[in-house]
């Protein structure tokens, strides 16, 4: 059992790190919260044996690191929008070119007369 919550934290240790370095830092602290309560448990199964490992206090680095870059992401990341007009001028000629190119095609009806269809 510790072995598994041990791994599981390292899994969701590294997880965090991994979405605190992506532009969807906001979604570390899920797994970082998930990683501190396996940590906690292994931790606290690791001592009733006597033997702590390191491997249970490098997860628990990882993740407060992953939170820390998430934190430091989230208050000092300016979200600037961009002048859209120039994506609205494009989508709506994308839009008049493709109602041209509709409106150009023969579409022939008779074509599917032959076609049986059993009720």
């Amino acid at each position: 059992m510790k072995k598994a919550l041990t791994i599981l934290a390292i899994i969701a240790s590294v997880l965090a790190i991994i979405f605190a370095v992506l532009p969807i830092s906001n979604f570390a602290v899920f797994p970082a919260v998930i990683a501190i309560i396996f940590g906690l448990a292994a931790y606290y199964l690791s001592k009733r044996t006597g033997e702590v490992k390191k491997i249970i206090q490098f997860s628990f680095i990882l993740t407060s690191l992953a939170l820390a870059i998430s934190t430091y992401k989230a208050y000092f990341t300016k979200t600037e929008v961009a002048n859209t007009e120039v994506l609205d001028a494009k989508e709506t000629q994308f839009e008049e070119e493709a109602i041209d190119e509709l409106e150009n095609l023969d579409i022939d009806t008779n074509e599917n007369t032959d076609v049986n269809i059993e009720q």
